[in-house]
């Protein structure tokens, strides 16, 4: 066994997935702050085509990475209670 890590190619997998989930939540929600502060933005300067294109594109973006991210993290997470024994979430 290596120093701070694990053998298990299961748990290595497990870890990755959820370290790019939570990446992916990050990013996401990100997008979605900075497509809310584009579009308060652009209704306090006047809008343009340029401003709701890229409150379009980012809310676009944020939805798209967001949903697996979110998917699969929940997915990680009962993997491990179920491998733990707990009882299922729903």
């Amino acid at each position: 066994m290596t120093e701070g890590g694990t053998s298990d190619p299961v748990i290595r997998s497990r870890e990755r997935i959820r370290a790019l989930a939570g990446a992916g939540r990050r990013f996401g929600y990100g997008c979605f702050l900075v497509a809310l502060t584009v579009f308060v933005t652009a209704y306090y300067l006047g809008s343009s085509t340029l401003w709701n294109s890229l409150t379009v594109a980012l809310l676009l973006t944020g939805s798209l990475v967001l949903a697996p991210a979110i998917i699969f993290g929940y997915a990680v997470n009962a993997a491990e209670r179920e491998e733990q024994g707990l009882p299922h979430g729903h």
